[in-house]
C-alpha cells in the first residue's frame, strides 16, 4: 500500500472516532503514517477504557467478637470496639503509609490513638492520587455516631473502576496507637476485570502507628477508653510496622469480619 492509501485509510479511521481534522487530532507528524497509525491505537484503547461502568460495592465491616472476651493480666475483663474510621478508593499501592517508615502525618496517627478520622479525611479529599474518599463512623441501625461495639457493623458505599482498590482504617479499640488497614488495597475486581466480591477479613492487617509507647492492651492508663484526653500517651517516634503480638486479640480474622458485594 502506497503512503497516499495508507494515509487516507488512517484518515478516515480517526473520523470514525469522532476526528475529522487529522491536523488538530494529533500531535504527531502528518508526514509519518506509522505515527497516525499509532496514534489511532492509542485513541481506540482510551475509548475502550472510557466504555468501562464504573461499579459500586457495599463494604461492610462486623465485629463478630462478644463482650468482654479478653482477660488482661490483672484479671481485668476488657471488650474490642472498632473506631471510626476512613475509607478511600485510590490506583497508588501505598496510598496511606509504608511498613517501616514514620506516619507521614497525614492522620493515621489520630485515628489509631483516639479513633478520630478528622485530620486523614480531610487529607485525602485533596490528594490527586485518591479517586475518591469519605468515613464511616455510624453503626448499623444506630442513630449517634461512634464506634462498633461486638454484633455491630459499619456499611458504605464506595464506586470504582477496573484498577482501583480500596483501603480503610480504623483502629484496635484497646491499645495506644494500633489501627487495621490492607497493606496495599484491597483490589475490587479482578485479572479480566470482573467485580469480586466476598470476604476480604485476610487482606486486613493490624499495625502499630510507632506514635506512641505501647501498653497491655485492655488496661493501658493512656489508652482510648481511660485516657483523660487525646493524644496523652508517651510519644515513641517509631516507623509503622505490622503487630507481632501472637495473642488472640491480635488476630484479625477472628475480631472482625469485612466484606465486599457489588451493587448489580
Amino acid at each position: 500500500m502506497g503512503f497516499r492509501k495508507l494515509a487516507i485509510g488512517v484518515t478516515l479511521t480517526i473520523a470514525a472516532q469522532g476526528f475529522a481534522n487529522v491536523s488538530q487530532a494529533t500531535p504527531y507528524r502528518t508526514d509519518s503514517p506509522l505515527n497516525l497509525v499509532d496514534y489511532v491505537i492509542s485513541q481506540q484503547r482510551e475509548l475502550q477504557v472510557a466504555q468501562v461502568k464504573a461499579t459500586k460495592f457495599k463494604v461492610r465491616i462486623e465485629n463478630i467478637l462478644t463482650k468482654n472476651e479478653f482477660t488482661a493480666s490483672n484479671g481485668t475483663k476488657w471488650t474490642l470496639d472498632f473506631s471510626p474510621g476512613v475509607w478511600l478508593i485510590s490506583s497508588n499501592s501505598s496510598p496511606l503509609f509504608t511498613p517501616g517508615q514514620k506516619d507521614r502525618g497525614q492522620g493515621i496517627e489520630a485515628i489509631a490513638e483516639d479513633g478520630n478520622p478528622t485530620n486523614l479525611a480531610k487529607v485525602l479529599h485533596s490528594q490527586k492520587s485518591v479517586q475518591s474518599s469519605g468515613v464511616f463512623n455510624t453503626a448499623v441501625g444506630a442513630t449517634k455516631t461512634g464506634g462498633i461495639r461486638p454484633g455491630q457493623a459499619f456499611e458504605f458505599t464506595v464506586t470504582a473502576l477496573p484498577g482501583q482498590k480500596l483501603s480503610l482504617v480504623t483502629m484496635f479499640g484497646q491499645s495506644n496507637d494500633w489501627f487495621y488497614a490492607p497493606k496495599s488495597g484491597i483490589a475490587l475486581f479482578d485479572a479480566n476485570g470482573n467485580p469480586v466480591q466476598g470476604n476480604v477479613t485476610t487482606q486486613i492487617g493490624l499495625w502499630n502507628a510507632g506514635t506512641e509507647v505501647d501498653e497491655e492492651p485492655g488496661i493501658g492508663t493512656t489508652q482510648g477508653p481511660r485516657q483523660k484526653a487525646p493524644n496523652t500517651g508517651v510519644d515513641e517516634n517509631g516507623v509503622v510496622q505490622a503487630v507481632q503480638d501472637q495473642a488472640a486479640y491480635a488476630q484479625t480474622s477472628r475480631l472482625m469480619r469485612v466484606t465486599i458485594t457489588p451493587e448489580r
